[in-house]
């Protein structure tokens, strides 16, 4: 939508409605202990006040939680139950884009925008009059906008009813309250909901009945708030779990699935291990071996769903069964943003097609970083190109003889993180597979935690890039240690864009980094680069709005 501000100062509605979601992040730290529950139980009276009891009770939901693969075990589940025929709701998180990402009406995104001039700025705002109209993108063949679905007045609704001691929800509350209301009002089928983070205290936890549960790979992530070890991190997890909800999951680490399995069996839940599905059976949309573990929960958790929701015909899946033809479709067309995802940079495509492709991963925990690494070593190395844009094969073949391939590195991740964890399995697990980065870029993230919206901030030179130092320090001691000499006589040239040094550079924004990786393709006609961007699903979703 136009960014342009009308005639009286106001900016456009889209801009409001972003505005009011912005005003309901926290400025509190992640890691806060504060955070702990965080008063879960105020979220069943926000439900009261949106009149979702009912639809809630009567939605047949899958709920799935993890560490990393659940949003792609989501995005499966959607995809196979979608293709069987249902009216789909899908909710996930975080946005790589926008936020309109988050809820899918069957795989189309919904969008979000604003009906009145707001004057007014924060909390006041979505107080005063905030409206937000929800509308399925029903495109036809020239991509023109065919329908209106349907009206929210969720934030006036919550306006209207909130105090001091019920306070307007959080951000992430909100979200799911907004993806309840949508799923409610569009009488979808099935629900498929993402845990954000944990389980127990999670927003999405208030269904109380779902007809399934399921729980990806475990591993350490959000340990400042889920706990320090698997065993902590796995309460957390079987929060989910629901007295006689069938629940499945993954081979997990032996911590993690005893206590998995001793809370299953607490609240009398049948819990079992789904079976990875072979690679040699099907191809999966979602790229990555590590997939096929998540294929294979997903088609336990549609089977399961279809048993109990009453579609006959449908016999429990496992390794000796064929699949129906409808779960191979919907497996093979899932697509999610910013997960093992190849896309060629927009501008050097129609100067030198293929000579800086960008390899696209939003791994960001230590376990996630060694998928991550196989896939880019395996991706770099048969250098295919993008499955949806066949057209550049030809030029492809030219690269292949003629142009030497360098590996970079474009990486941030956040500071809650350990770097001495991720950057060092990334590294090793790509030397396994004979892959070197020549440099690694560092960089801040372009999107912001406390504004939501799709508009990239210009640059600012006074940007804090203090923590992307850190992670070139960490980068240059495993450099340096790997080439056997001392990391402590490693030294940084720096000048007031950047830290600059043989094997590593920090740039004070993203753009300036891509245009560096342009410009550089420019001016050397003999290389082209393969850049690996993970470390965090802000860096990704970042880069993908300046590079497509």
């Amino acid at each position: 939508m136009s960014q342009d501000k009308d005639e009286i100062g106001s900016v456009n509605p889209y801009d409001d409605a972003m505005d009011a979601l912005s005003s309901l992040i926290t400025k509190r730290s992640r890691a806060d202990k504060s955070n702990n529950g965080d008063r879960f139980d105020i979220l069943f009276d926000y439900i009261k006040m949106l009149e979702l009891e009912g639809p809630i009770k009567q939605m047949k939901v899958i709920h799935v939680a993890g560490t990393k693969g659940k949003g792609s075990t989501c995005t499966f589940t959607e995809s196979i139950l979608r293709i069987c025929g249902f009216h789909t709701g899908l909710f996930t998180s975080p946005h790589l884009i926008d936020v309109r990402e988050r809820f899918r009406l069957d795989g189309f995104y919904v969008a979000i925008t604003s009906l009145p001039d707001i004057r007014s700025s924060g909390y006041l705002a979505l107080l005063l009059g905030v409206v937000l109209y929800v509308l399925l993108d029903d495109f036809a063949i020239d991509e023109i906008l065919m329908s209106t679905i349907y009206t929210l007045q969720m934030e006036v609704l919550l306006a209207e009813r909130t105090s001091e001691e019920v306070p307007m929800p959080t951000y992430f509350r909100f979200l799911a309250l907004l993806a309840f209301k949508i799923f409610a009002a569009e009488q979808v089928d099935v629900v498929i909901l993402e845990v954000g983070l944990g389980g127990k205290f999670d927003a999405t936890n208030v269904v109380e009945s779902p007809v399934v549960c399921g729980i990806a790979s475990l591993g350490y992530d959000h340990m400042e708030i889920l706990g320090n070890t698997l065993g902590q991190i796995a309460v957390e997890k079987a929060g989910i779990f629901k007295s006689g909800v069938p629940a499945f999951t993954v081979p997990q680490p032996e911590e993690a699935m005893a206590v998995l399995v001793q809370k299953a069996s607490e609240l009398g839940v049948n819990l079992q291990e789904a079976d990875p599905l072979h690679p040699s059976d099907l191809h999966l949309g979602l790229e990555g071996e590590h997939q096929y573990i998540n294929a294979g929960l997903a088609v336990a958790l549609c089977s399961t769903w279809l048993q109990r929701t009453g579609h006959v015909g449908m016999n429990n899946l496992n390794q000796n069964t064929p699949l129906p033809e409808k779960f191979i479709r919907g497996l093979a067309t899932a697509s999610l943003q910013g997960r093992a995802q190849i896309v060629p940079d927009h501008l050097i495509e129609s100067e030198s097609p293929g000579d800086l492709v960008f390899y696209l991963d939003g791994a960001h925990s230590p376990e996630s970083m060694d998928a991550c690494a196989k896939w880019f070593c395996l991706a770099t190395k048969e250098d295919r190109s993008p499955s949806y844009n066949q057209s550049y094969n030809d030029a492809k073949g030219s690269h292949k003889s003629g142009k030497n391939p360098i590996q970079i590195l474009l990486f941030n991740c956040m500071a809650v993180r350990d770097p001495q964890l991720l950057l060092p399995r990334l590294t090793n697990a790509c030397a396994i597979h004979g892959v070197h980065f020549k440099k690694a870029l560092f960089v801040p993230n372009t999107s912001v935690y406390y504004k939501v919206g799709t508009a990239l901030p210009t640059d600012d030179a006074q940007v804090d890039v203090s923590w992307q130092m850190t992670l070139q320090k960490v980068w240059e001691s495993l450099i340096v240690r790997g080439k056997g000499r001392d990391p402590e006589n490693a030294e940084l040239a720096c000048n007031d864009d950047t830290a600059i040094s043989e094997n590593s550079t920090v740039f004070t924004s993203l753009p300036l980094a891509i245009n560096w990786l342009r410009d550089s393709i420019r001016k050397n006609q003999s290389v082209r680069f393969q850049v690996l961007v993970t470390g965090s699903l802000h860096l990704v979703g970042d880069s993908l709005r300046l590079i497509k």
